[in-house]
């Protein structure tokens, strides 16, 4: 099959690779109708992560199920599924904590790698969800996203106790961003704060919910966010980047007592001992549990209450993947689709 695979910083390629088997009985194996690049994807692009050989890459996915390991149950072939970036069981105690991400049996799908034809899912039983019936074209996109950015998205919002009465700050413009600013309205967010630079980004900010832009970063933004809500600081802050400076930024923006939710992959964050400690904020965060979230999202998406599909502004054929990277890379998409 044709797949996505990184052979060093900044070298993309599209070539024949081994067809998926099951391997465990609690596998399956489906053909994937949409997959994309994450912007995690883009650290080891960067060469910020080490590349060791060869690697598939990829992590988001849809697709229809083709075969089944004989213990996998609630999935079947014909179905069209939406599966996390994290396989796990379903079944253990921390997964029945709401924490599958964190799973004792989970394997990171990037180890598999998903911009590809096909793909092995472990524990599909725990990590994939069909929907309703094989869904409309225009609605891939938006299942697309349900696989990683806007369950992540949600899942910052959510650790960042988004709801009613409260103002929510949002570091971070990526895809990942945009969504917790979807996720924060429909938690009911009274005030959304979206930081962004980018008229584009902005504008689709504005669109999923936001009532202010803030274009200053740093301390310039933590100010900015201090004036804007009586100098307190917000009572619910996103952190979706994972750099020094966006976390800084976050615990910063955010009021004593306030929550920070951080589900951007961390990249040498050093956070104080003592700076936490006098700023009295909640820390929530990590590899989102998307499977916890998924049925809900889904069920959004079907009804067509949410778009979050509009996050994709550019769709390529799988075949162009190396174009894709460049073009996040280059900031000149804020999430690329590739079509499979």
């Amino acid at each position: 099959m044709r797949a996505a695979v990184l052979h060093a910083p900044g070298e993309v390629r599209v070539e024949e690779i081994d067809d998926p088997e099951i391997i465990e009985p609690t596998d399956a194996v489906i053909r994937l109708t949409a997959t994309c690049v994450c912007g995690s994807d883009l650290w080891p692009y960067r060469g910020v992560e080490s590349v060791d050989g060869p690697v598939p890459m990829g992590h988001e996915y849809v697709g229809v199920v083709e075969e089944v390991g004989d213990q996998v149950r609630t999935v079947k072939p014909g179905q069209f599924v939406v599966g996390s970036f994290v396989a796990s069981d379903g079944t253990c105690e921390i997964c029945r904590a709401g924490y599958p991400s964190s799973c004792v049996h989970r394997v990171f799908m990037s180890q598999i790698g998903t911009q590809s034809e096909r793909a092995r899912i472990p524990w599909a039983d725990g990590t994939l969800v069909a929907t309703p019936d094989l869904p409309d074209l225009d609605l891939v996109p938006s299942l697309l996203a349900a696989s990683d950015v806007l369950g992540t998205g949600w899942f910052g919002a959510v650790a960042a106790e988004a709801g009613p009465g409260r103002t929510v700050a949002v570091v971070g413009d990526g895809a990942v961003g945009l969504l917790a600013v979807l996720a924060a309205g429909r938690l009911g967010a009274e005030r959304i704060i979206a930081m962004s630079r980018h008229e584009a980004r902005q504008k689709l900010a504005a669109d999923f919910g936001a009532t202010d832009i803030v274009t200053e970063r740093g301390d310039e933004g933590v100010a900015r966010i201090k004036e804007l809500t009586g100098g307190l600081g917000a009572h619910s802050v996103v952190e979706a980047v994972g750099t020094q400076e966006s976390m800084q930024q976050a615990i910063g923006s955010a009021r004593a007592g306030g929550h920070v939710g951080f589900v951007g992959v961390s990249h040498d964050v050093a956070l104080s001992g003592e700076d936490l400690f006098f700023s009295q904020v909640h820390l929530h965060g990590g590899p989102a549990p998307v499977r916890r979230f998924l049925p809900e999202l889904i069920d959004l998406i079907w009804q067509r209450k949410i778009d979050p599909g509009r996050v994709f502004d550019l769709s390529l054929p799988l075949d162009q993947a190396a174009e894709a990277y460049r073009a996040m890379d280059e900031r000149r998409a804020v999430k690329a689709l590739l079509s499979v």
